[in-house]
């Protein structure tokens, strides 16, 4: 059986990380605590050295290094964080440092990873198979691999955010993260359990990467045949051996968000928490605005990074909006006359509607002799005042058909 990781261990890991990481704060979200009826506090790991609570894992690992090992230098996979993490800690070591991303890496992610020093090699379209290149690339150099969450070193360090928690919000009753391997929660549960039984530790991972509740199911890692999601710091395809056997001794629940919840998280941390975090960084925020999972109060999310691509950023809002009813997508028929289209705008306005873009179409043989398609992309103030704006449509002669959500 493995071996779990202790509450010494992260006692220990913690004095390795003095004067290497900071103490994040953690912040109250009023959004959440009025939706939760208690209070709902932000583990800012997106505040972290390098963007991500992975820099903890990856000195304490390095750290350790022998003289020797350290000469060989050391690699390591990742989708970004981790990479940023290794690269960080493997300069203040001072180790080269060469990490695999997969080819659609954000440019952010790898741009930032070459800033801290590391050599950078583009590999495989996913982490897994990144991570299949450094392994070759560790047996061929005789480089030490830096395992983004299954070592227990990495555990250990990923577990100095729970002491954080404990000492900031000593009354917490749910700790809610992001899982990708498991690394962060797992440690976040050794420490938490260790101090205070009965905290809840929460997992959360996206509908499209989700191998987590499979491999609880048959009580080992299980690989998924496929994964995507938006979330790509945890799209991982299957759990570690060592954070398995944590994650099913000591982690409470897993649940699944989807795409949409999010989206919706996202916007709502950069609209009303005034927070720049990742897809990955926002999944514990979107179980619980999406009511994915019931907490007690209070609360603790994590917010495990904060490094964004600025194009997924954009992509994501539009998405947001458009999942919250706030941006909605028409296709709207109507005769092909003139004024028509003037017509169509205006009543979209009277109903104050704001149209961001339109598409006029009369050559679709689909259309029938004199009618013409206008595809339209309106700003609402929500749901509600879609629904009215659609109505109000239909009921002036137009055939509407919805082409995103209102």
């Amino acid at each position: 059986m493995t071996e779990l990781v202790g509450l010494p261990d992260v006692r220990a890991a913690r004095e390795l990380l003095a004067g290497v990481t900071r103490t994040t704060p953690v912040e109250p979200s009023r959004p959440l605590s009025a939706i939760l009826g208690g209070p709902v506090w932000l583990k800012c790991e997106h505040l972290q050295r390098a963007g991500s609570y992975k820099v903890r894992g990856a000195y304490v690992r390095i750290s350790r290094l022998s003289p020797a090992e350290r000469d060989r230098g050391v690699v390591a996979a990742s989708a970004g964080n981790h990479a940023q993490g290794v690269a960080l800690a493997a300069g203040l070591v001072g180790t080269a440092a060469t990490v695999f991303m997969p080819v659609n890496a954000p440019l952010p992610k790898v741009a930032a990873t070459k800033g801290y020093g590391a050599t950078v090699e583009l590999a495989g379209n996913t982490v897994d198979e990144s991570l299949l290149a450094a392994q070759q690339f560790a047996e061929r150099t005789g480089a030490v691999l830096i395992h983004p969450f299954d070592h227990r070193d990495v555990i250990a360090g990923q577990g100095t955010v729970a002491l954080e928690i404990m000492e900031q919000c000593p009354d917490v009753r749910t700790i809610i993260t992001g899982v990708g391997g498991g690394g962060l929660i797992s440690g976040l549960a050794v420490t938490a359990k260790a101090l205070r039984p009965d905290v809840r530790i929460v997992g959360v991972q996206a509908e499209g990467a989700a191998a987590y509740p499979p491999s609880l199911r048959a009580g080992e890692p299980v690989r998924l045949p496929s994964f995507a999601t938006i979330a790509d710091g945890i799209a991982v395809g299957c759990p570690g051996e060592i954070t398995f056997a944590h994650v099913s001794k000591l982690v409470d629940e897993i649940v699944t968000v989807s795409e949409e919840d999010i989206s919706r998280a996202l916007l709502m941390m950069l609209e009303r928490g005034k927070q720049v975090v990742e897809p990955a960084g926002a999944v514990g925020v979107a179980a619980l605005l999406s009511g994915a999972v019931e907490v007690e109060t209070p609360v603790v999310a994590v917010l495990s990074g904060g490094n964004i691509d600025p194009l997924l950023m954009l992509r994501v809002i539009e998405h947001g909006l458009a999942a919250a009813g706030r941006y909605v997508r028409l296709t709207v028929r109507c005769s092909d006359r003139p004024g028509q289209l003037a017509s169509l705008l205006s009543l979209i306005a009277g109903h104050r509607g704001n149209v961001v873009d339109v598409e006029h179409q009369r050559h679709d043989p689909h259309l029938r002799l004199g009618e013409v398609e206008v595809a339209l992309s309106v700003e609402t103030r929500g749901a509600e005042h879609s629904d009215r704006l659609v109505s109000a449509l239909r009921e002036n002669g137009y055939l509407v058909s919805i082409a995103g959500p209102v």
